[in-house]
């Protein structure tokens, strides 16, 4: 089942910005409104380390080294075999050619046995140079596909090590691009341009062996084409490595803003941004179709050009056979043999530069797949494993929780927490309001460790988050957010994602509790109605019952609540704030709200205001205080 955000920002879906920011080209600061955001033209530009992406990759197939070497010894055998074929070939010319004329002249005639023994031969080297081929294609397959799956393991574990800042600076479409079409695109590359590059090398050398052995005057005249095809091969590459990298970069870009459309595509209809949508989209499309045509234009002009080279090799090595053949120098055979060589011989030459093609397809995918293996990851915590309170032992401590003197920005200049202290007791509900960008959601992000602190301290129970796994931290914590998340499966399956062991009446049990069982009943199926996977086959507020749901079944011992009843109508609401209240019962709880009334019963409420507590108390003493907290509440009553 793959998970799938039910809430697109606005912000990010509306204006036409449907732009996404690819990760080699940072935004200043943090995203705040969602994982999708505009961003410059890609400049087309090469790889920045052609050698070492190439070298990356081929490290990282470093445990197929056994493989690769079995792959080397086929294709070398193949190439072997191959070239070994013509020169055989030319003796059963020569033998027909000489039989014929003993023939003419009446002293003697064609010996059809011998010849059928040497297309025998010939007939076997092939079918010898045919089954070391499919083997060693065979093992270079699974060594390039076994690649690939290894690859799309580390980017999905190297998903969860990187900091909830990277997807801030990041498009969601550009890190999908990179699993996708850069993996598959490596995997190709090596494929094709592994066993090329050996046959290729192998066929080259040989052959040139080969005609030497024959005459070394036509050897040389042929080898003349070497330099110009070599010319011409580093001219087109010149030009043609940067439309490659470009192409992969506006890939990531092109999947980003299809994602995030799709995403927002209700708001986009809303708002009647379809064709600003549509336009920059076609923006994108058009770099991205520039790059594509110039890059395989470039890699096109390989065969004909090459293929002019080669006739010119054909027209010297004729003139030059026939008038050897006519002083009795070589015989006919070898001149058959020898022209055989020379197309033999500019064929791999045009592989090569073709190779050459494909090794900057997988520089180019595997520069943006090692970049974002290589990208910082999360402070590594092996060293907690002999301090404080791990596993289990964390679920003993006491649910108290003490900020002390936090301070945390997104940009380090440019502070959101500034200077925060507070106290909660266990058991106790506290409430965190205040303006929008007041820090109340980064506070949260900070208790869950989502990100780390800048300095200050946070300790549940005495023990400093900074000393416990950030498993342990979120393993206290049950959370419902604005924003749901929801999946494609059934309305139980997605309850029972906070509690997989959980049997079928405790999920419904949690839905009672959350005021979710009267609606889910009334679908199709009830508790195995399948949820879309954007989650439109139900409502807003229907999604949020069920996330409630999913919180209540965790059973966790703290609970996080951001503004998790504002998608639901009143009366919703009031049934639902009954359930929270039990589901709150004796455990610490911390509820962003923007409607007031609904933590009016709060133990504590914390208003927070540019990254500060400027007030703290009950509801009728921070009312009787007539400050913040009293504007903020009395405006829900009197604005409108």
């Amino acid at each position: 089942m793959s998970g799938r955000k039910t809430a697109v920002s606005s912000n990010a879906s509306l204006g036409g910005v449907t732009q996404g920011s690819v990760s080699h080209e940072r935004a200043a600061g943090p995203r705040r409104h969602g994982p999708m955001g505009r961003g410059p033209m890609l400049p087309t530009e090469k790889p920045r380390d052609f050698g070492g992406s190439i070298k990356k990759a081929l490290s990282f197939m470093g445990r197929f080294k056994a493989l690769l070497v079995v792959v080397m010894v086929f294709a070398v055998g193949s190439t072997i075999f191959n070239i070994i074929g013509p020169k055989v070939l030319s003796e059963a010319t020569t033998q027909l050619f000489n039989g014929l004329v003993a023939k003419v002249q009446g002293t003697g005639g064609i010996d059809f046995s011998l010849i059928g023994s040497i297309l025998l031969a010939t007939l076997g080297l092939y079918l010898l140079s045919a089954g070391c081929s499919w083997v060693q294609g065979w093992i270079m397959s699974y060594v390039s596909q076994k690649t690939c799956f290894d690859l799309r393991k580390s980017i999905d574990a190297k998903i969860n090590r990187l900091p909830f800042g990277y997807f801030d600076k990041t498009s969601t479409g550009d890190v999908l691009s990179r699993i996708t079409n850069d993996v598959d695109t490596l995997g190709q590359s090596l494929n094709q341009g592994i066993t090329q590059l050996i046959t290729s090398l192998t066929t080259i050398i040989g052959v040139v062996i080969m005609m030497f052995s024959i005459n070394w005057v036509m050897t040389l005249v042929a080898l003349l084409m070497v330099p110009v095809s070599l010319i011409l091969v580093a001219i087109i590459v010149k030009h043609s490595q940067k439309y490659f990298y470009a192409q992969q970069s506006l890939l990531g870009r092109i999947n980003g803003q299809v994602e995030e459309t799709f995403s927002g595509h209700v708001v986009v209809k809303a708002f009647c941004r379809e064709d600003s949508a549509v336009e920059a989209f076609k923006a994108t499309n058009d770099k991205l179709y520039e790059s594509a045509w110039k890059s395989q234009f470039f890699s096109g002009l390989m065969q004909p050009l090459m293929g002019f080279v080669g006739n010119l090799g054909y027209v010297a090595v004729a003139v030059l056979g026939a008038m050897f053949a006519f002083r009795g120098v070589i015989t006919v055979g070898d001149i058959q043999a020898f022209i055989q060589y020379v197309k033999n011989f500019t064929q791999p030459v045009t592989q090569l530069a073709q190779v050459s093609n494909v090794l900057q397809q997988l520089a180019a995918a595997a520069e943006r797949i090692f970049e974002f293996l290589e990208e910082p990851e999360l402070e590594p915590e092996a060293g907690l494993r002999d301090q404080g309170p791990k596993g289990p032992a964390s679920q003993e401590l006491a649910c108290t929780v003490e900020f002390d003197h936090v301070r945390f920005g997104y940009d380090p200049q440019s502070p959101v927490i500034k200077d925060f202290s507070a106290q909660v007791d266990q058991g106790q509900t506290v409430a965190i309001v205040g303006h929008t960008g007041a820090g109340k959601t980064t506070m949260v992000k900070l208790l869950m460790r989502f990100y780390e602190m800048d300095s200050g301290d946070i300790r549940i129970g005495g023990v400093s988050i900074k000393d416990m796994f950030r498993e342990d931290v979120r393993s206290l914590f049950a959370m419902v957010l604005q924003e749901t998340w929801l999946f494609n499966g059934t309305v139980a399956d997605n309850i029972r994602y906070g509690n997989s062991q959980a049997t079928d009446e405790e999920v419904r049990e949690a839905a009672r509790k959350a005021c979710a069982h009267r609606f889910i009943t009334t679908l199709p199926g009830g508790y195995d109605f399948v949820i879309s996977e954007d989650a439109t086959n139900i409502s807003q507020g229907q999604r949020q019952l069920i996330t409630i749901a999913r919180a209540f079944l965790s059973d966790r011992r703290m609970l996080i609540l951001d503004e998790a009843t504002s998608s639901v109508d009143t009366r919703t609401e009031e049934r639902i704030q009954r359930g929270m209240d039990n589901l709150m019962r004796g455990r610490t709880s911390f509820v962003i709200a923007h409607r007031l009334s609904t933590i009016r019963n709060a133990d504590l409420i914390l208003v927070m205001d540019k990254g500060d507590i400027v007030e703290q108390g009950t509801h009728a003493q921070l009312l009787s205080q007539g400050g913040l907290y009293a504007q903020l509440y009395n405006s829900q009553f009197t604005e409108g």
